[in-house]
């Protein structure tokens, strides 16, 4: 029961005109990066944006890094699905 009341949320949150936006950004910005030869689909990789597309960044490609899926996903990450931090776990342990 738990499972569905999970999914409904999901559901209504990225059907939010935002969430479709930026989803939409973020599609846009895998696309060109495959047309450009720096990923192709299934290598494993995400297209970063330096500024999150959250926090007002654009979709320009000097806003854009190509990293690996998990350093991708290594952010800490609000309720909301924002990022807390533009600093990684691994970058902070690196300073």
């Amino acid at each position: 029961m738990v499972v569905g009341i999970i999914s409904r949320e999901n559901e209504l949150y990225n059907s939010k005109p935002e969430q479709i936006k930026n989803r939409t950004e973020r599609t846009t910005a895998r696309r060109q990066s495959n047309a450009a030869g720096t990923t192709s689909k299934g290598d494993g990789t995400n297209i970063d944006h330096k500024i999150p597309l959250s926090k007002g960044g654009s979709n320009a490609k000097s806003n854009q890094r190509v990293v690996s899926e998990s350093r991708n996903k290594s952010f800490s990450r609000n309720a909301d699905g924002s990022m807390k931090s533009q600093t990684s776990k691994r970058e902070s342990k690196r300073k």
